[in-house]
């Protein structure tokens, strides 16, 4: 497979493909437009791993005569049931033997797969969610682990990954939270750009999900509407995807389901179309979000029939129908054949995909590629990918409050209580195998190696009496087990219980993908199990495994310490245990804001003057613990903030220098956080806004001096004409510990005239991180 997956065609290849195209029939193109998903045994069983799968899947006959005219898409043959990787690989490879040998025109499907926290397959590395790929700060560890998800997905013949998500979190009620980076959107677009980088490094695809606003769905509800005004989509929901467009050179985007004011993404030619090709000159593929197509028909009401929904998707930019061809087939052949839809638009289409199967080398397969498996290329759980896991799991641990007693002084008796403290399902996301398709297959194994947080605690200390009991489920209303945990809790020297969320699928758990939730306290009983922990005495050491963040304002001040993980993967046990011992300083930052209740929803730090507390509202939105907000066990001092440049025209760059020094006695990572304000706008503004970022390790007594070179687009808005622009001012700037700590301050004055920004326009902040 070639490694050049970038969406670009030669003139050599545009020529080839126009030549193909005059050749195929109706059929054969429209083919080359959908994918199959045969599932378990062919029938399309696979679990109901998508929504409303029952409803909107056809029974499909057997592969040859559903592919006979060829196949654009294979559907997650290794994440849909639990297949032996190897054995996968073979049955894979022989669909794609008689796709060269028995179609016409000999061209073999491309394969996809979910990728979200790993390869969604069997045995496969579980990697920490994307939450806590946001809570490292650390984009070019996220590109090694994407580096690494793509290379097991192409051992398989896998040539496709649905992943990043780049929505950025609007609402933490929402249940996908945990697929989410971050509610800050530059946070959201560095990190899912590395993502892209690394695993299309390996020539494999990724995908950018979900093609715009499906975060901010009204109430928090999934596949719910979406009443965002102009601005905000264009200044807070589409600026992660222009820059995995732009700088990170993504092969693929997938449509969001939402309907923003009224209209379905899947039918807006505006955003699809308009600002993704046109504006930004993507010329990858588009592919439906599983029955997005045919939702235009069965949910939101705007098209007629299927044939009518296919019409409208294809016209507005949607290339491939996913997961299965219920519309692009006969219904849009149907529209073509009457003259309703003209041909060329299904032309347009299928030149889009057979550019992306050249540049992956698909078009050059013979049926002899397909003969052999190296199955000693196989192996989706390396110990270089735990290696990845781990150190991603350590750096996203978050260090919430501490009173001293962490790190832990070799306690003689532990109390490890909680209903995630011996479940180690309670360490991966939604989109995990472990959670999105093995509970649809009782009695097959994880097939990883994976502790519990009190298998690992047992591990660290080993001199310890560590006692354990459960007191309660995540989500039921069971007092029966307080009783053994309160009285474990009064006999050791500290409690650690761990609580938090149970990832699942459409009200299957409390976190994940139709997982909303009503509340922000933690689900079930687990806020009174805590409480009668803490009435014992015994210092209490809360550990938070979670999809989302939680009011815990109860919790903060009582507890000795608090800990929070955002689904930490297969080696986050391990991590959430070194930080409570001490052999892992912990270095994490709060991706989003701690709410101090559910009443602040939908909350972002990026508010304007009227979404703070003010005398007019009895509600204060403020969280109790702020956007970049996490402790350590070491201090750093943050000192010499220097501009180059007081004035600085209005398309130039700021830069920003100043020196860290770890001041303790342990080596530690701190997160350089550099903020402006924009004080006068001709458009409200927030009260402050992430500029840029630095993580830096630092060993005891280490200094580094840390540039930040920031883009004046940085800075960039939709005026009152909707153009987006840097305004001349001033801006007021600092370097802080969270959007709310300032320690340095200082200002520059953007000079000149109103810049309006272009594609052009630099959007990334450029570090540097100097040692001497």
């Amino acid at each position: 497979m070639s490694t050049d997956v970038s969406p670009r065609a030669t003139v050599g290849e545009r020529s080839r493909i126009d030549r193909l195209i005059a050749g195929m029939g109706l059929e054969e193109k429209l083919a080359q437009l959908v994918g199959l998903w045969e599932g378990r045994g062919g029938s399309g069983e696979g679990g109901d791993v998508a929504p409303m799968q029952d409803a909107m899947q056809a029974v499909e006959s057997e592969f040859a005569a559903f592919a006979a005219h060829g196949l654009g898409q294979l559907t997650r043959p290794f994440g849909t049931a639990p297949v032996d990787p190897v054995e996968g690989a073979r049955a894979l490879a022989e669909k794609q033997r008689l796709l060269t040998a028995d179609t016409r025109l000999g061209i073999p499907a491309l394969v996809h797969e979910e990728c979200l926290t790993g390869l969604a397959a069997w045995k496969a590395t579980t990697f920490p969610a994307p939450l806590a790929w946001g809570a490292s700060f650390d984009p070019a560890l996220v590109e090694e682990m994407g580096a690494a998800i793509g290379a097991s997905m192409r051992s398989l013949g896998v040539h496709q990954g649905l992943a990043p998500v780049l929505d950025v979190v609007r609402d933490a009620r929402w249940g996908r939270v945990e697929e989410c980076i971050s509610e800050d959107p530059y946070v959201v677009g560095t990190i899912a750009t590395a993502y892209v980088r690394g695993v299309q490094s390996t020539g494999v695809l990724a995908t950018l999900k979900h093609f715009v606003g499906y975060s901010n769905s009204r109430a928090g509800r999934n596949l719910a509407p979406v009443h965002a005004g102009p601005r905000e989509v264009a200044d807070v929901l589409l600026p992660p995807f222009e820059m995995a467009v732009l700088d990170g050179g993504v092969g693929s985007v997938m449509n969001s389901y939402a309907e923003i004011d009224g209209l379905p993404v899947a039918a807006d030619a505006a955003l699809l179309t308009g600002v993704l090709r046109e504006r930004w000159g993507f010329t990858g593929t588009v592919v439906a979000d599983y029955f997005s197509v045919a939702f235009l028909h069965t949910l939101h009401r705007v098209a007629n029939d299927l044939g009518d929904a296919a019409a409208q998707a294809l016209a507005a930019g949607i290339d491939v129908e996913l997961p299965t061809g219920t519309a692009y087939l006969e219904p849009l052949a149907e529209r073509v054949r009457s003259g309703a839809l003209p041909e060329e638009v299904v032309d347009r289409a299928c030149a889009r995909v057979l550019a992306q199967k050249a540049q992956l080398g698909l078009l050059d397969r013979t049926p002899q590629d397909y003969a052999d498996i190296d199955a000693a290329a196989i192996d989706l759980d390396p110990p270089a990918h735990r290696t990845l896991a781990s150190r991603l799991a350590e750096e996203s641990v978050v260090l919430l409050a501490n009173d001293g007693t962490l790190p832990l002084a070799a306690p003689a008796r532990v109390a490890v209580v909680g209903p995630n403290a011996d479940d180690t399902a309670a360490l991966f996301g939604c989109y995990s195998f472990a959670n999105h398709v093995l509970p649809q297959h009782p009695g097959f194994e994880l097939g990883l190696d994976v502790n519990s947080v009190l298998d690992a605690l047992r591990g660290e200390l080993p001199a310890a009496a560590v006692v354990h009991a459960r007191g309660a489920d995540v989500d039921t209303d069971d007092t029966s087990g307080f009783a053994a945990a309160v009285a474990a809790a009064r006999e050791a020297q500290v409690c650690v219980a761990v609580v938090g969320d149970r990832a699942g699928l459409f009200g299957r758990g409390t976190s994940g993908e139709g997982c909303d939730a009503d509340s922000l306290d933690l689900p079930g009983v687990q806020r009174r199990l805590v409480e009668a922990l803490l009435e014992t005495g015994t210092p209490v050491v809360l550990v938070l495994l979670t999809g989302r963040p939680y009011a815990l304002d109860w919790a903060l001040d009582r507890c000795a310490a608090v800990v929070q993980a955002f689904f930490p993967g297969q080696e986050g046990a391990a991590a959430v245990a070194g930080v409570l011992t001490g052999r892992i300083n912990p270095s994490g930052r709060l991706p989003v804001s701690l709410p101090r209740s559910v009443g602040a929803q939908p909350y972002s730090y990026l508010h304007p003057a009227l979404g703070g507390a003010s005398s007019v509202s009895n509600l204060d939105t403020a969280p109790v613990r702020p956007f970049g907000h996490g402790l350590s066990y070491t201090t750093f001092a943050l000192d010499d903030l220097r501009i180059d440049e007081a004035r600085v025209p209005t398309g130039g760059a700021i830069v920003a220098r100043c020196r860290v020094t770890n001041t303790g006695d342990r080596a530690g990572a701190e997160v350089v956080q550099l903020y402006a304000r924009d004080v006068i706008a001709s458009v409200t503004r927030p009260v402050v806004q992430l500029l840029g970022y630095a993580r830096v390790h630092l060993e005891p007594g280490e200094s580094a001096e840390v540039v930040l070179d920031v883009p004046t687009h940085r800075l960039a808005f939709s005026d009152r004409r909707m153009v987006r622009v840097v305004e001349p001012g001033t801006v007021p700037l600092f370097v802080g510990r969270s959007c709310v700590d300032p320690v340095l301050t200082g200002e520059v004055e953007l000079t000149g005239p109103v810049h309006e920004i272009s594609t052009a326009d630099r959007r990334v902040v450029r570090v540097e991180v100097d040692r001497g």
